[in-house]
């Protein structure tokens, strides 16, 4: 129990700002601390603790020193280089094939979906649509098509970066 007490006291204490705290003194002469000096009650006010609201700014980002390669370093000539390039590119494209027919058929079926709602019967025969379900039914649908798109658009990202 000490323990628990003792670990919460340590964690409140870590999400407490640094602020200035003032040492007042009120009529009756006794001290009291505040972090506010503008109250009327307070009177001679001095500055008794300097708090640093400020965070540290983090940097950007720093430019790591280039290793150079080093001299024994198996190196690739052109055509090797080209060839593999030009099999990169080509398995790209394939795959932004593959992905904007994927994107099609995921479009297709949304369209189908919200065309479709979900319906039952009742014991006395009427027909009542099920919300619930068509909802769910049109988020996962939607959640293809937006798959699909991402990945169609990091595709050709992909390949518009290429040489």
């Amino acid at each position: 129990m000490k323990f628990l007490l003792l670990c919460c006291g340590l964690l409140a204490g870590l999400t407490v700002q640094a602020a200035d705290i003032y040492k007042c003194v009120d009529e009756s002469g006794q001290p009291t601390f505040t972090d506010a000096k503008t109250r009327t009650l307070y009177k001679n006010c001095q500055l008794f603790l300097k708090g640093d609201n400020a965070l540290p700014v983090p940097s950007g980002k720093k430019e790591r020193a280039r290793t150079p390669t080093p001299s024994d370093f198996p190196k690739v000539d052109r055509s090797t280089q080209t060839r593999r390039d030009d099999t990169r590119r080509q398995i790209l494209q394939d795959e932004l094939a593959t992905e904007k027919k994927a994107l099609e058929e995921a479009r297709q079926a949304y369209n189908e979906g919200s065309a479709n709602p979900e319906v039952y019967r009742t014991a006395d025969g009427k027909t009542l649509r099920n919300v619930t379900k068509f909802e769910e039914k049109m988020r996962r649908l939607k959640a293809d098509v937006d798959t699909h798109e991402n990945n169609v658009k990091l595709l050709q990202k992909e390949l518009n970066g290429m040489k």
